[in-house]
């Protein structure tokens, strides 16, 4: 991929990108389209815990990045009508910067951690108390005369988000009494989310072509709003200003995002495995070492969605491509380079 390439999972955003993902962001679970298990089990826990006036349990969301975690985490301290804190794993480097939030959190406020499974293991093992009994020890001074100091904290929850729920201790899942995974979206759901957001962008977008757009969000929120904000460029400069299917289809093809909503990484995935590792079986470090990928994010970001559609499969011995992905690229099953009618184009 050049530097000039549209990359659909960047989470680098500008700070008006953010704005922008904030003002799409829904507040309430009445506006929140999708997940309807999750979010119909989280309205009766959310409910249950106004009842009694307690805190909600401890809850760990996890799933592929972009699906809601972060905005499910916001409702439901809205729904609660409680204060919300936002950080992630990576930045809680000691102790003390976990001891800070905690001690500045309002009874039954919500603490949302990202990426929990980052947690360095000495701030994990701090968590444990404060999440099981609301207290936490503190350090004063240093050598001889250092000292352990109790603090109680005020009663509140914890809600952990993690897209490898695999790499979380033990202990640490299961000290969250509510345990919920989150699915991709299917194309009908994305076009609701896509129309509200155009909505709210106050950019006209035809039926069709935010159907065209679902299409190609690799079932994910985030992606399709993403893609709206680039379609909306292609269609205020090089068309009427109205997201039309036409437009929609100049703008993804643009950005290399095809039918499937696969990109150049994801193609290039796909490819290595045939050309260099004939359809495998193939160790996921030597796809991601082949390809100048981190390991961990071939396999956070970009297999999921890969498998979910059936081009790829998991065996015992590794990798391996399916037959749809050699008809995608018009290949047979032995890897040649003899084109076949691409059945899928």
């Amino acid at each position: 991929m050049t530097d000039d390439d549209f990359d659909i999972r960047n989470n680098s955003l500008t700070s008006a990108e953010k704005e922008f993902e904030n003002a799409l962001r829904p507040l309430r679970f009445d506006d929140f389209s999708g997940q309807q298990k999750v979010v119909d089990n989280l309205r009766v826990f959310v409910e249950a815990a106004k009842y009694r006036g307690e805190p909600l349990d401890h809850t760990l969301l996890h799933g592929p990045p972009g699906l809601g975690k972060t905005t499910l985490s916001n409702i439901i301290a809205n729904e609660l009508g409680v204060g919300f804190k936002l950080t992630s794993g990576p930045v809680l480097d000691k102790p003390g910067d976990l001891a800070g939030i905690l001690t500045s959190l309002e009874p039954n406020d919500v603490l949302f951690i990202d990426e929990i499974h980052r947690l360095s293991p000495v701030v994990e093992e701090y968590l444990y108390s404060a999440m099981e009994d609301y207290r936490i020890d503190i350090m004063i001074d240093k050598g001889p005369s250092a000292r352990s100091i109790q603090i109680d904290l005020n009663p509140f929850t914890l809600v952990g988000a993690t897209t490898r729920s695999g790499l979380l201790t033990a202990p640490l899942r299961a000290r969250f009494g509510i345990n919920l995974h989150l699915e991709y979206y299917e194309p009908e759901t994305l076009t609701r989310i896509l129309k509200r957001s155009a909505g709210i962008l106050k950019v006209p977008i035809d039926d069709d072509a935010a159907v065209e757009i679902a299409r190609r969000s690799r079932g994910t929120p985030r992606i399709a709003n993403a893609l709206l904000r680039r379609v909306r460029d292609f269609a205020q400069v090089k068309g009427t200003g109205r997201i039309d299917t036409a437009i929609s289809k100049i703008a993804l093809t643009a950005l290399n995002i095809d039918q499937y909503g696969l990109d150049e990484i994801d193609n290039k995935i796909l490819l290595t495995i045939i050309d260099k590792f004939r359809g495998g079986p193939v160790g996921i470090t030597t796809i991601a070492t082949a390809i100048g990928e981190d390991a961990g994010t071939v396999e956070e970001v970009y297999e999921p969605y890969l498998i979910m559609e059936g081009f790829i499969k998991r065996t015992p011995r590794g990798r391996m491509v399916t037959e749809l992905a050699y008809r995608h690229f018009g290949r047979n099953m032995l890897g040649s380079n003899t084109a076949e009618p691409d059945l899928f184009g």
